[in-house]
């Protein structure tokens, strides 16, 4: 059986979520899905990270939008730093 890029995105976060680690790395989640996908992501990621810390690595902004905080970087050096709560 063949999936599509999405469909194997979501299939690796759904066993790293299984694996109820205290501390997830996670790189691009939600680079090869689909906007209405993405929201349902960002929900679960919200609802299952209250007793997480989570190190999200993305592109967009709107993948991290909920982040507590935000290390922008440049260059492999942090450029800033915002606190967001």
């Amino acid at each position: 059986m063949l999936l599509s890029g999405g469909e194997r995105q979501r299939l690796s976060l759904a066993r790293t979520l299984l694996k109820n680690a205290p501390i997830l790395l996670i790189d691009e989640a939600t680079s090869s899905i689909d906007c209405s996908s993405e929201v349902l992501i960002q929900q679960a990621l919200s609802l299952l990270s209250k007793d997480k810390t989570i190190i999200m690595i993305a592109h967009r902004l709107n993948s991290i939008k909920n982040a507590d905080n935000i290390i922008v970087m440049e260059n492999g050096k942090n450029s800033r730093t915002r606190k967001t709560c």
